[in-house]
């Protein structure tokens, strides 16, 4: 694998390199690039498989590399370095594009790689993180699907159930998705969305699809579609502080 590091801070890409040689010798390190313009000049001239990229950099943010290229060109695949707060982070959650955190951790660096090889990211997930971090409201989450990643609107989802180390996604339209991550790993994704809600322990809910609150045997919720989905007697205080209409 051949792999170009872009990084304006010259120690940052001497611990890198330095990673690469130690525990990940299979990685050719081609070239290391101060700043985006040179990088992209490297990544015409030499057709890496792999981009280390530092998003912060004087006069070009890394989240602009990919408006240097048309799509077809884009044969490469990213992995960010940054030492953006959590806040960021979940926006890289969302997304479903690797990151490390600065200083950079080995074992994280060898992880990282390791995914890569699995799944690049595409040009449209990369697009949805620059979005996300400029502080607009995203529409869609990126989900890996077996070896790809597919874009799902946030506003077409009913709600997401946890089966055992996996998670379904149920839709509007009836149709549902199998997706290989947890509903915990979920709930860290979307906290930032007030409107899904951890109603129960195997059930996070679409707020805007609840019909009513139903008192009875034991209490549920009772969306739009007919569906009764279970909630836990702590949720309903904190469901109970919005609109929700309550029926015995």
């Amino acid at each position: 694998m051949k792999a170009i590091i872009i990084d304006d801070e010259p120690q940052a890409r001497k611990l890198l390199k330095n990673l690469l040689t130690e525990f990940l010798p299979e990685v050719e390190l081609i070239a290391d690039c101060e700043d985006l313009p040179n990088g992209v000049k490297a990544i015409r001239k030499l057709k890496p498989d792999l981009v280390l990229l530092d998003i912060e950099m004087p006069g070009h943010s890394g989240l602009e590399l990919l408006e240097f290229f048309n799509e077809d060109e884009i044969d490469f695949g990213i992995i960010f370095t940054t030492a953006y707060n959590q806040y960021a982070v979940k926006a890289f959650k969302l997304n479903a594009i690797d990151y490390l955190l600065k200083p950079i951790d080995s074992d994280e660096l060898v992880q990282a790689i390791n995914r890569f090889e699995k799944n690049r990211p595409k040009k449209e997930q990369v697009m949805m993180l620059k979005e996300s971090l400029q502080g607009q409201p995203p529409t869609r989450i990126a989900v890996p699907v077996g070896q790809s990643i597919t874009f799902l609107e946030l506003s077409t989802i009913l709600y997401l159930k946890a089966e055992n180390t996996y998670t379904e996604i149920h839709f509007q339209d009836k149709s549902k998705l199998l997706v290989s991550r947890t509903l915990k790993n979920f709930e860290d994704t979307l906290r930032d969305f007030p409107g899904f809600f951890r109603c129960h322990k195997s059930y996070i809910i679409n707020k805007e699809f609840i019909d009513h609150y139903v008192k009875s045997d034991g209490g549920y919720l009772k969306l739009k579609n007919g569906e009764d989905i279970p909630i836990n007697a702590d949720s309903v205080d904190v469901l109970m502080g919005e609109t929700v209409i309550v029926k015995r």
